[in-house]
C-alpha cells in the first residue's frame, strides 16, 4: 500500500516556491517510491536524477487554482471532459471534468494540440480540471440512467459546455509521486452536475444512435470523418458505441488503447494494398528529452516498436543501465497484447497514417530513447503525437539496410549491439539472406 505524507510542506518545506503555507498544507501526497529520497531531497538536491523536481511541478500547477478548489461547488466550461476509472471493475467511477473557469477551455483536454508546449503548461491543463466521481456498472451503458446519459451528452459536445458541478465535499488535491500515471487534477465524490444545452457533434451523435453498428465500425467511421482520436476515445469510454445489448462502459486507460488499436488495424489493411516504397528511409525527431527514430524498409508490412528507458527515468529508477522493451508483428498481425503497452498501438496508428497518406506500404522499425530530463509521464497521447510529428519530418534515403541502420543509430545513444539484440526485425535484416540477392 502507498504511504501518505499528510502535508506537502512536510516534504518540501520552503523549496516549493510560490506556494502559500495554507495552500501547501491542503495538498495531500501519495508516496510510492522510497520516502527517504524525497525527505532527504526536499526538491533541492535532485536525488532522483532529474533536472527538476516533478513533485514541485505538479504542486505549483495545483496551487495556481488557489481558492477555486476550496469549495465543493465548481462552475466553469467543461472542454468537454469526462473520465472513467478502472479500480473496482466491473463497477467503476465515472464523472465529468470541469475547470473553475468559463470560456474556450477546449485546450485543457485536447492532447492533439499539446505537443511542444512546455511540460509545466500541460500539467497546468490537467490540474485545472476537477473530476467528479460517481459509481456505475459497466453494463449500465445498455440502458443509461440520468447520470450516464448526461455524461454521454457532454461527450457529444462539439465545443466547451458550461457546467455546474457539485461534490459532496471539497475536492481532494492529491499528488501521486509514483510516475506510473499521467497527471490528473483534483477529484471528489459527485453529488450532481448540470450542463447547459451543448452544441452536439452530429458525427458522434449519429454513431451513438446507431445501435446496429458494432463499436469497431463506429470508431472507424468517426476517424474517417475527421473526428479527433481523443474525442472518439472519450465517447468510447462511456459505452456510446456498439450493438445495443453489448455496449459497455470502458475505463479511460483501456479505451485509449482500444481506439488506437481499432483505427490502426483498419489502416494496416489499407496499407497492405499499396505498393511498397522503393528505398530505405530514416526519420528522426526529439521532444521532451525523448529521441525517436523510425526506419522504413521497402518490404511488405511488418512493425516493431522498442523503448529504451535510461536510468533515473519513470520505468528505470534503480538501475545503472538503460532498460529496453519492445514488441513486433508480422504481416498478418499479432494475437496477444503487446507487452510494451498502449504506446505500441499509438505508434502503429501514427506510422500507418503516414503510409496510407502516401499510399505506400513498408516494414517499420520505430525506436525510442527516454532520458532523465523527461520528468513527468504525459500519457499515451505524447507518443502518438510525437510519432505523428516524426513521420512528417524530412527523411534520409538509403540504398541498403546497413546504411539506414548506421545512420539511424548515429542519432541514438545506445550502441548497435544492444539494439540488434533487442530487435527481432533488425536482427533478421542483418542475418537473413534475401532471394533478391541471387
Amino acid at each position: 500500500m502507498p504511504r501518505r505524507i499528510t502535508w506537502l510542506s512536510n516534504v518540501m518545506e520552503a523549496s516549493v516556491t510560490g506556494l502559500e503555507d495554507d495552500v501547501a498544507r491542503s495538498i495531500e501526497v501519495v508516496e510510492t517510491p522510497p520516502a527517504w529520497m524525497c525527505l532527504a531531497c526536499r526538491g533541492a538536491k535532485l536525488l532522483c536524477g532529474k533536472p527538476r523536481c516533478p513533485i514541485i511541478v505538479k504542486a505549483q500547477a495545483m496551487a495556481k487554482q488557489g481558492d477555486a478548489l476550496e469549495t465543493n461547488e465548481i462552475q466553469g466550461s467543461s472542454p468537454p471532459g469526462v473520465f472513467v476509472g478502472r479500480l473496482g471493475y466491473p463497477k467503476v467511477s465515472i464523472g465529468p471534468m470541469v475547470p473553475p473557469q468559463y470560456g474556450d477551455t477546449a485546450i485543457l483536454d485536447t492532447p492533439e494540440e499539446w505537443l511542444g508546449r512546455p511540460v509545466d503548461q500541460i500539467v497546468d491543463y490537467r490540474y485545472a480540471l476537477v473530476r467528479g466521481n460517481s459509481k456505475a456498472k459497466v453494463e449500465d451503458a445498455r440502458d443509461p440512467g440520468r447520470m450516464l446519459a448526461s455524461l454521454q451528452e457532454l461527450a457529444m459536445a462539439a465545443r466547451p459546455v458550461d457546467t455546474e458541478l457539485k461534490l459532496t465535499k471539497a475536492p481532494r488535491k492529491i499528488l501521486t509521486l509514483s510516475e506510473d500515471t499521467q497527471p490528473y487534477g483534483p477529484s471528489g465524490p459527485l453529488d450532481h452536475f448540470r450542463i447547459d444545452n451543448p452544441s452536439v457533434d452530429r458525427r458522434v451523435q449519429t454513431a451513438y444512435y446507431d445501435r446496429d453498428l458494432d463499436a469497431a465500425g463506429a470508431v472507424g467511421d468517426l476517424y474517417r470523418k475527421g473526428v479527433l482520436v481523443t474525442r472518439i476515445q472519450k465517447a468510447f469510454s462511456l459505452g456510446m458505441f456498439g450493438m445495443g445489448p453489448r455496449r459497455r462502459i470502458v475505463p479511460t486507460r483501456w479505451s485509449i488503447t482500444a481506439v488506437d488499436s481499432a483505427i490502426s488495424l483498419e489502416l494496416v489493411e489499407r496499407v497492405k494494398h499499396h505498393p511498397t516504397i522503393d528505398e530505405y528511409r530514416v526519420y528522426s525527431f526529439g521532444v521532451y528529452d525523448n529521441q525517436y527514430v523510425a526506419m522504413l524498409l521497402p518490404e511488405p508490412w511488418r512493425f516493431e516498436w522498442i523503448e529504451a528507458w535510461f536510468p533515473n527515468t519513470t520505468w528505470n529508477q534503480f538501475t545503472t543501465t538503460p532498460y529496453m522493451i519492445g514488441d513486433y508483428e508480422e504481416y498478418f498481425g499479432r494475437t496477444k497484447y503487446a507487452r510494451v503497452g498502449g504506446c505500441y498501438y499509438s505508434t502503429r496508428l501514427a506510422v500507418t497514417e503516414a503510409l496510407d497518406r502516401e499510399r505506400r506500404q513498408a516494414a517499420a522499425v520505430v525506436l525510442r530513447e527516454t532520458y532523465p530530463g523527461f520528468i513527468i509521464p504525459l500519457g499515451v497521447w505524447n507518443v502518438r503525437e510525437s510519432i505523428r510529428r516524426l513521420m512528417k519530418q524530412p527523411f534520409e534515403r538509403h540504398d541498403t539496410f546497413a546504411g539506414a541502420l548506421g545512420s539511424a543509430l548515429l542519432k541514438m545513444r545506445i550502441g548497435r549491439s544492444k539494439w540488434t539484440r533487442e530487435s527481432v526485425l533488425i536482427s533478421r535484416e542483418l542475418t537473413q539472406t534475401k532471394i533478391t540477392k541471387f
